[in-house]
């Protein structure tokens, strides 16, 4: 299912929704997009190479949250890291089982974020990437 939206500064943005392995083929096969973001996904990290290689072989840049997709030759990746996340999973699953109530235990987000960017991909698609985003980079991979 695709729905456009035209933002005010006259940006298209493509909104893609896929449930199977065959309409992620199929998303990508109709793709007109200077870059895409892959949502954060149980589904979407399953399906790690089938993502990574499409968007290689449409030649679109893509960011992903997950750094598995930038080891996995993705462009970039952005957000949470999973171990710290089930960590804290784990942490409130403990109180819970001491007697606390969910409800009363505070909602938390994440506070450390991490930017992989995969050099090697960047350069099969012609980009280059600005000295100063090397540098915000929590690792480059080469």
């Amino acid at each position: 299912m695709r729905r456009k939206q035209r933002a005010k500064k006259g940006v298209s943005l493509q909104i893609l929704r896929a449930s199977t392995e065959a309409e992620i083929d199929g998303s990508f096969g109709g793709l007109r997009a200077d870059a895409l973001i892959v949502a954060a996904s149980p589904y979407f990290g399953n399906r790690l190479d089938q993502l990574v290689t499409l968007a290689a072989h449409h030649a679109v840049p893509a960011i992903y949250e997950w750094r598995q997709f930038a080891e996995a030759g993705g462009l970039i990746s952005y957000g949470t890291r999973p171990p710290g996340m089930f960590r804290q999973v784990g942490v409130y699953a403990g109180r819970v089982l001491k007697g606390a109530k969910p409800a009363d235990l505070p909602v938390q987000q994440p506070s450390t974020f991490e930017l992989v960017i995969n050099l090697k991909t960047a350069k099969a698609l012609g980009l280059t990437v600005p000295p100063s985003m090397l540098d915000l980079a929590d690792e480059v991979i080469q």
